[in-house]
């Protein structure tokens, strides 16, 4: 027994989170089981209690497809090195993080996809003829690879990901920047009812434009490190892929005509925000919605009263079979060994039953985000259950949000501009949305860049030019 209490505390999380944010991150990440490094720098293996968070956010985004239309569908791995070359914007933009196999055949360069719209734009051509083919909404879940030269950081920033890429092709541009503004109000959603996490929703500015698109319209966060991260975007491709790529349709007026395209995703860098925003000193705690099981329910075990204790736990188990509780009935672990072990993993509610509580016909309940426990019936325990399931997600949703709210600040001119920035806050200022001025503010405060621009119905001073504008940017550093 004092091995396994000794291997305990090798496993607990050792480092604070005030106290070394990254560390703690990292700590968390592995001892959690989320997930594990690689043999091959910059790779991560995502382990099943991370991959079950995926699958869940998957279940969920998948029901929007299905009522929106979306179909999905799988594209190859490897791109022809020619294909990034039609479209010259997407072509500059992603050529320092491809990574390149050589066909032994052909000797042709193969990329190992960074993002598909090059290939799936390859079958559009052959698919679309008519304007009866369109809409044409498709979706893949797939990996991609971005060779990052920059730090990796499971989750966050690591050379492959897992993610789902929608690919649409509309015969008006009407239809794409609604099909874009949708999803990005669905994205939001998502990351604030499942996940707990408040965002920030707008678009980006043209030097954070995604390469080859009109426009991008970005969800963002702010860690508890204060730094922004970006957690989805839903991109306006306009005509420039359609045309690059021969994507024609005859219209109504039998007119061909090139259709309008849009693209958007979001990846498992959603694990990662979930565990940097709800995580504590304990290890993580997981949004009830987004937990594959919302309780466990730990013994209290004697040698006198085991069975009849046993009994009870599976009995409640089956009462509470929705929640997909964990019975932890191990033996050869005490059960305060058993609850350090679910407060590390995040199970959302813990559920105690000893002697006593069987007498009593009680039952304890103990909240992971807060700790708070409560003596209940068990003829209350299913609706108290869900009650606490409720408030426990919404408590967790309005904790985050009054942080960012907290850190959201604005400035008149660079000097605090890079003082507030310094503080972890998300800063608004008034700028010109042009490249060549957000690339001098990046540079004078260090590299900090703009999340989302908004327009202001106020005119203002750009901080850096001196010129009358109405775009208003938040600067933030940045994962």
């Amino acid at each position: 027994m004092a091995d396994k209490k000794e291997a305990k505390e090798e496993k607990g999380i050792t480092v604070k989170k005030n106290d070394n944010f990254s560390e703690w991150y990292i700590e968390l990440v592995q001892k959690a089981e989320l997930a594990d490094y690689a043999p091959i720098k910059g790779f991560m293996v995502i382990r099943p209690h991370a991959y079950s968070i995926w699958e869940n956010i998957q279940n969920y985004f998948n029901n929007f497809l299905k009522n929106e239309g979306v179909k999905n569908a799988y594209f190859p791995l490897l791109i022809p090195d020619s294909f990034f070359k039609k479209e010259a914007k997407h072509a500059k933009g992603f050529a320092p993080e491809l990574a390149y196999i050589k066909d032994s055949e052909e000797g042709e360069l193969l990329a190992i996809r960074p993002t598909s719209e090059t290939i799936i734009y390859d079958s559009y051509s052959k698919w679309i003829r008519s304007w009866r083919d369109l809409p044409l909404k498709i979706n893949q879940w797939c990996n991609v690879v971005r060779w990052e030269v920059k730090q990796t950081k499971p989750f966050i920033r690591t050379r492959e990901f897992l993610w789902q890429e929608g690919h649409c092709a509309f015969e008006s541009e009407k239809e794409a920047e609604q099909n874009m503004n949708k999803i990005i109000q669905e994205y939001k959603k998502m990351a604030e009812e499942l996940l707990a996490i408040p965002v920030l929703v707008g678009k980006k500015s043209k030097a954070e434009t995604f390469a080859g698109a009109n426009t991008t319209m970005t969800i963002e966060s702010l860690m508890p490190d204060g730094k922004a991260l970006q957690m989805g975007t839903s991109h306006n491709l306009g005509q420039g892929f359609s045309k690059a790529f021969g994507i024609k349709f005859k219209g109504k007026d039998e007119k061909e005509r090139y259709p309008w395209q849009t693209s958007w995703g979001f990846s498992t860098r959603l694990i990662g925000a979930l565990a940097m925003t709800h995580g504590d000193d304990k290890g993580l705690i997981l949004p009830p919605k987004i937990a594959e099981n919302k309780i466990v329910i730990v013994p209290i075990l004697f040698e006198d009263s085991k069975s009849s204790v046993l009994k009870k736990v599976s009995e409640i188990g089956k009462k509470l079979e929705k929640h997909n509780p964990i019975l932890d009935t191990r033996e050869g672990y005490s059960a305060g060994w058993k609850f350090s072990e679910w407060e590390l993993k995040g199970i959302p509610l813990r559920i105690e039953v000893g002697p006593k509580d069987i007498e009593k016909k009680q039952a304890v309940i103990v909240r992971r985000d807060n700790g708070k426990k409560e003596v209940v019936s068990e003829k209350e325990l299913e609706k108290k259950v869900s009650k606490l399931l409720d408030e426990m997600q919404a408590d967790m949703f309005e904790k985050a949000k009054k942080f960012l709210d907290s850190r959201i600040d604005s400035a008149k001119n660079i000097k605090e501009l890079k003082a507030k920035i310094k503080e972890g806050k998300i800063v608004k200022v008034f700028m010109l949305d042009d490249i060549e001025i957000e690339k001098q503010i990046k540079e004078e405060t260090e590299g900090a860049t703009s999340r989302i621009i908004e327009e202001s119905k106020k005119e203002g001073i750009c901080i850096k030019s001196g010129k009358k504008t109405n775009t208003i940017a938040y600067f933030a550093r940045s994962y």
